[in-house]
């Protein structure tokens, strides 16, 4: 019997790191998503998790550079209102497929097993973290610009990080 776990959204976030200017990293995060995950026992090998992200919520705290993501340069957030992940397998990695710009890749991801918990109110609740990393150019995300001392205004790879706390239903 399958066990399903809700997305507890005030305890998640998922973030991205991009080089600019190729000497610091600009933060952002999507502020509207969802995971649904459904496991077969508390160990969480077998589950399987899919994870849809409102393109429009990306937030960089700058709405200049907000508006120029959710653009036809970036996400082309109209044509592609959600990104997807659906996996594959959850050991000590994650491996799914990302689509983004309505490409999908393979993506493995890093995770943390947190671990277990019962909160106040009696409810059980379980803790991931995970990271890794993407090309951006491999969804269709190629704007970029020279710079005149050589080098690009905003780096191929992305740092991609969250933290995800479920309920058990």
């Amino acid at each position: 019997m399958s066990t399903k776990w809700n997305l507890d959204p005030s305890h998640s976030e998922i973030t991205f790191k991009v080089k600019h200017l190729m000497i610091s990293n600009v933060k952002g995060q999507f502020k509207d998503f969802n995971v649904a995950l459904e496991t077969e026992d508390d160990t969480f090998k077998s589950a399987r998790a899919t994870a849809t992200i409102q393109t429009a919520s990306v937030d960089t705290n700058n709405a200049d550079r907000d508006n120029h993501l959710r653009s036809d340069e970036f996400f082309s957030a109209e044509k592609h209102p959600v990104i997807t992940f659906e996996t594959n397998s959850l050991n000590d990695d994650i491996s799914g497929n990302l689509t983004i710009n309505g490409i999908t890749k393979p993506v493995n991801l890093e995770v943390d097993f947190g671990g277990i918990s019962v909160d106040p109110w009696g409810n059980t609740k379980a803790g991931f973290s995970f990271e890794g990393k993407i090309k951006r150019s491999e969804f269709g995300l190629n704007w970029n610009a020279a710079l005149e001392a050589g080098g690009v205004m905003v780096s191929d790879e992305v740092k991609i990080a969250g933290e995800l706390q479920f309920v058990k239903a």
